[in-house]
């Protein structure tokens, strides 16, 4: 007669005491209950070896049985797993993979508005560091008690570039002191203008990183949705200045467990900790992330490298390109742009064109202009300060005169910005710094970059001018005339073929013009 595996008390008892542990486990781990993760799979190896451990010591008589079966049960879910990662991997399904991010050619010069230099962001996120630290120095009671979150998460608010990001408490002493109350303030520094904000709150955030037990951000998501597989988690605020955690959910959509990509998003509310769930293509406005940078440089990856095949991508390598080694955001309208710039896999220092990312909707478009790498350009604008030993933030590109052009900081040895640099896109060796950007526009203008540039009808000025001084120039074998004009700072540009006039207009006379006003430059059109 069989003897039974399991009775009732040597199952029960190891089963109740392997559940305590392992729910232990889960509060701490938090991995997603959903058959689609690796984590799920790790937890639930971790799970069975718990119990199997526990049944050991309450069934010695039992043990070489029930090692059979717990190994029989690991390899059959990993041979579950393995098998749904084959069936969905790359080579099966490599055009899917490509298409997971679709690129438009653009027009830069309509797709991006022309700089507006009172929103031009200077600050990255070391800096961003520094300017917050700076901020606590000032607050000696608040130092005491909280720190500073690092993440300092880009925003648009009312289309002007910010970085915001809560305190946190010092360490676990400080919560038990400081819980009751909560984090009362969050900080807010403006890229443009560089000013340094600590926002104090009406009611003080109660969910944070720092927070332990059920108000810990992701242990109060994770409860909220335990089967949710969790990309990235954001601070944000609304128009308002209220404080959100906004977290990206994703979900296979090539083979069985392949093609990650974001399905949803989950918003919590930092004061209350009410949470709302809503699909990707259907957030509210004042989000700017949905997608994670990770994600979207990786299905850019893919779409360089696989939209003409699997095997394409080693032999042949027909049209195959990938991201550059770095990214940096703009703020185009009420949204975040992620730039990168697109090189042929066959490394050569220059770009093919580049991508604008919308973070919120994942738009993405292409523009097929021949540059050089980011790297180059840092370089460039290193050696044209060489002596001070300056260094170049990674950076933005916008469109000045309605061409694609390179911004960047030059910072110090202490990570303090000293000086910014413009560097013509088209050719990096067009460089032009100063210690404020009026200074570093005004040396960039000298180049003459945009003269023989198309000028679009809409905006168009007319003015009249009184001639100070004209100087006729020769660019690349063609003469343009630099005109100063009485009571104004800007530097009238117009091309030898613009009128029969030019070469005899002198100082004193008076002219009536009509052209695109560049801030510190005029585009002439036509003279009256």
């Amino acid at each position: 007669m069989k003897t039974k595996l399991f009775n009732k008390n040597s199952f029960l008892i190891p089963l109740a005491a392997g559940l305590i542990i392992n729910f232990i486990i889960f509060y701490v781990v938090l991995p997603p209950i959903n058959i689609f993760s690796f984590d799920f799979y790790a937890y639930l190896s971790i799970f069975t070896v718990i119990f199997y451990l526990l049944f050991s010591i309450f069934n010695k008589d039992k043990f070489i049985k029930v090692t059979k079966l717990l190994i029989k049960f690991l390899v059959s879910v990993w041979a579950i797993f393995f098998i749904m990662q084959i069936i969905s991997s790359i080579p099966f399904h490599a055009k899917k993979y490509a298409a997971l991010i679709e690129r438009e050619d653009g027009i830069f010069s309509e797709d991006v508005e022309q700089v507006d230099f009172n929103k031009l962001p200077v600050v990255d996120r070391s800096t961003a560091l520094k300017l917050g630290s700076r901020k606590m120095g000032e607050m000696g009671d608040l130092v005491s008690q909280y720190d500073i979150d690092s993440t300092y998460s880009q925003i648009t608010v009312d289309g002007k570039p910010e970085r915001v990001t809560p305190l946190v408490y010092s360490d676990i002493i400080k919560w038990f002191k400081n819980s009751r109350n909560g984090i009362p303030y969050y900080i807010s520094v403006d890229m443009a203008s560089q000013e340094v904000d600590l926002v104090k709150l009406e009611k003080p955030i109660k969910y944070s990183f720092t927070d332990k037990f059920s108000r810990d951000i992701k242990r109060h998501i994770r409860f909220k949705h335990p089967t949710a597989i969790i990309d990235e988690i954001n601070f944000e605020v609304d128009d308002e200045g209220h404080p959100y955690w906004v977290a990206s959910t994703l979900k296979p959509t090539i083979g069985l467990i392949g093609g990650m990509d974001v399905n949803a998003l989950i918003v919590v509310d930092a004061v209350s900790g009410e949470v709302k769930k809503y699909d990707a293509d259907n957030v509210p406005e004042w989000i700017d992330r949905v997608y994670s940078a990770n994600l979207v440089i990786q299905q850019l990856n893919w779409n360089g490298r696989l939209k003409n095949g699997f095997i394409n991508q080693y032999f042949g390598q027909r049209g195959v390109t990938k991201p550059t080694d770095g990214y940096n955001y703009l703020s185009i309208g009420n949204d975040i742009y992620l730039y990168t710039g697109i090189t042929s896999v066959l490394a050569d220092n220059s770009n093919i064109g580049f991508v604008l990312i919308n973070m919120r909707t994942k738009e993405t478009k292409f523009y097929p202009v021949s540059s050089a790498d980011e790297y180059s350009v840092m370089e460039s604008a290193q050696g044209a300060v060489q002596e001070k030993g300056y260094k170049a933030t990674f950076p933005i590109l916008i469109n000045l005169y309605n061409r694609p052009t390179y911004f960047m900081s030059l910072k110090d040895n202490a990570d303090l910005t000293k000086m910014f640099a413009f560097v013509d896109a088209q050719n990096y060796q067009n460089v032009a710094t100063g210690s404020t950007i009026k200074q570093a526009l005004s040396n960039y203008d000298s180049f003459g970059l945009t003269i023989d540039g198309e000028i679009d009808e809409s905006t168009l000025e007319e003015m009249t001018v009184t001639v100070s001084e004209i100087y006729p120039v020769t660019i690349d074998g063609n003469t343009h005339y630099f005109i100063k004009g009485v009571g104004t700072d800007l530097v009238f540009i117009a091309p030898i073929q613009t009128s029969n006039k030019l070469p005899f207009i002198k100082a004193g006379d008076l002219l009536e013009v009509s052209g695109e006003n560049m801030g510190t430059q005029f585009n002439i059109k036509t003279i009256d």
